[in-house]
C-alpha cells in the first residue's frame, strides 16, 4: 500500500522560515532510516503559499488567485511517499517523526494513494527532477463531496485524464501524479510536545482536503498555470472546485544550512529513490 504523508503548514513554514542545520540533519537521518527499510519512495518540501496560486473553476470560467492563503492549518508544507504493508505501519513510521520539527508540535496527515475508480498514476521520478532553468511545482486538486464519496466521473473523463497524463510525461512536464483515496481511509497524527495522537478519518473540512496531486516541471509559474488550466479534471463543465499550485523547494534554496555533508546525503537519497523507481518499473 502507498500512502502520501502530508506535513501540514504552520506559522513558521508560511513565513518562509527555513529549517536550521540541526533540523535538516534530523530529517535527513529519518529519511535514511526510511530508505534503508524500503519505505520511502519520494519526499519534498513546499515553499510558502505566498509563492503559489490557486485556480478556481466555476461554471466554465477560471479565476487565478495569488497567495498567500489564510487557512494556514489546512495548507501543506511538504510531503513524503511511503510504501508499506498497512496503514498501521505507515502510522508507526510517522510516530517517529523528528521531534525537532516544529518544536515537537506538528500535524501529519496520511492518505492512501490511488484513484478509487482505477485511473493509473505515475510513480515519482527523482532522477528527472533537476533540469536546468526549470522549476518543480506541486499541483493539488482540492476535494469536494463527490471525491470524498468516490463518485465515478465516467469512462470518457477518466480516459481524457489518462491521455493528458501520458502526454505530459512524454513532454517532460509531469514527473508524478495520482489520486488519493477518501479521508475515511486516512488518518492524522498530531504531535504536542513531541507526543503523537492518532485521529482516524474521515475529516470534515472537505474544501481544504486533497483529492489528487501532480508534480510538474515547467519554465515558469505562468506555464504551470496554463497546464493546470487545460487539464481535463474529473468534474463537469458547471462544477466549482479549486486547484492549488505550490513551488517545490530545491537544495539551493536552503543556503548555508544545507552543508556539503547534507548535500551528499541528499544526493545519495535521490540516487536510491531513482534506483527504487527503476526496480518498481522492471
Amino acid at each position: 500500500m502507498r500512502f502520501m504523508i502530508l506535513r501540514k503548514a504552520d506559522a513558521c513554514t508560511e513565513a518562509g522560515i527555513l529549517p536550521e542545520e540541526k533540523l535538516l540533519a534530523a530529517m535527513g537521518q529519518y529519511n535514511e532510516e526510511l530508505l534503508k527499510a524500503g519505505v520511502m519512495r519520494a519526499g519534498e518540501g513546499l515553499q510558502p503559499s505566498a509563492t503559489g496560486v490557486r485556480l478556481r473553476f466555476s461554471h466554465g470560467k477560471t479565476t487565478v488567485i495569488d497567495g498567500p492563503f489564510s487557512e494556514t492549518k489546512e495548507l501543506i508544507a511538504g510531503f513524503s511517499m511511503f510504501e508499506v504493508p498497512s496503514k498501521d505501519e505507515a502510522i508507526a513510521w510517522v510516530k517517529r517523526w523528528p521531534a525537532l520539527d516544529g518544536d515537537g508540535n506538528v500535524e501529519i496527515e496520511l492518505r492512501e494513494v490511488g484513484c478509487a475508480n482505477g485511473l493509473c498514476g505515475s510513480e515519482p521520478t527523482p532522477a528527472q527532477a533537476d533540469a536546468a532553468s526549470k522549476q518543480r511545482y506541486m499541483v493539488l486538486l482540492k476535494s469536494d463531496s463527490n471525491t470524498e464519496a468516490t463518485v465515478d466521473p465516467g469512462e470518457q473523463r477518466l480516459a481524457a485524464m489518462a491521455r493528458c497524463n501520458e502526454d505530459s510525461v512524454k513532454a517532460g512536464i509531469m514527473l508524478a501524479g495520482d489520486g488519493l483515496q477518501p479521508t475515511s481511509r486516512g488518518a492524522r497524527v498530531k504531535f504536542a510536545g513531541g507526543k503523537p495522537t492518532v485521529i482516524d478519518g474521515p475529516f470534515a473540512e472537505t474544501k481544504e482536503l486533497i483529492a489528487g496531486f501532480w508534480i510538474i516541471r515547467t519554465a515558469s509559474k505562468q506555464e504551470a498555470i496554463e497546464w493546470v488550466r487545460r487539464y481535463p479534471y474529473p468534474r463537469d463543465a458547471n462544477a466549482e472546485f479549486e486547484v492549488e499550485i505550490r513551488k517545490v523547494y530545491e537544495a539551493d534554496d536552503f543556503g548555508a544550512a544545507f552543508t556539503p555533508e547534507l548535500r551528499e546525503a541528499e544526493a545519495r537519497m535521490r540516487e536510491h529513490l531513482a534506483e527504487s523507481g527503476k526496480q518498481l518499473g522492471s
